[in-house]
């Protein structure tokens, strides 16, 4: 199914930053629906058309990181991050954008994901390790924004935990530890929408937590 509605000569953009701008999709005369989106105008996915929106590359890699450690059970890595519109550290996944170089790669969405488990986390991602798609291209909040998520999971074999650190934290980054999620802890924490302090998180952290208990 194609879209009708042509919006490439109805688009204004009312504000412009270096990070997120904001947009008037003008659908109709005289109608207006207003996203925000981290894209140029020219690059917005309200413009692409049907075969370029199929083929697009996602804002970003989010990412379940499962631990494998001699004799244990896997571990779903999370940190906690700082989220600055709720003005909290949050139960998180380890995430990121695709940088140019990922996306002149050829494998973006495991370029990024390798990229930012070594910034997030410290551990490097070896060739015995695991690094697979688990969904493509997922739309936040399609309402609000055009910003897309690929959902992936690598699987990290190590012999200890001495490379973890939360040392690679660029721009606004702020962490405030780890979490080593057995089953029956992220089961406790999927069913209850909280984390282990009480606090609620994101969808992303709750999508890679039915990840994680799907599949292992």
């Amino acid at each position: 199914m194609d879209k009708n509605l042509k919006l490439s000569s109805h688009i204004e953009t009312l504000y412009e930053t270096r990070f997120l701008s904001a947009y008037d999709l003008q659908y109709e005369e005289g109608k207006h629906y207003y996203e925000a989106s981290r894209r140029k105008k020219e690059e917005l996915v309200a413009n692409l058309s049907a075969e370029e929106f199929r083929a697009m590359l996602p804002d970003a890699v989010t990412i379940a990181v499962v631990v494998h450690l001699p004799g244990e059970e896997p571990r779903l890595l999370m940190t906690y991050e700082y989220r600055y519109p709720v003005g909290q550290f949050l139960l998180s996944p380890v995430a990121g954008l695709l940088d140019p170089e990922d996306r002149d790669s050829d494998d973006p969405l495991r370029s990024a994901s390798i990229r930012e488990i070594k910034e997030e986390s410290g551990l490097t991602v070896k060739e015995s390790d695991r690094v697979y798609v688990l969904n493509p291209c997922a739309f936040s909040t399609p309402g609000m924004t055009d910003e897309s998520n690929a959902f992936m999971c690598a699987e990290i074999f190590l012999d200890n935990l001495d490379e973890l650190n939360q040392k690679g934290a660029v721009g606004t980054e702020l962490f405030n530890g780890f979490e080593l999620l057995d089953r029956e802890r992220a089961k406790k924490i999927y069913r209850s929408g909280r984390d282990e302090h009480g606090n609620f998180y994101s969808l992303s952290t709750w999508a890679i937590l039915s990840a994680f208990l799907s599949l292992f």
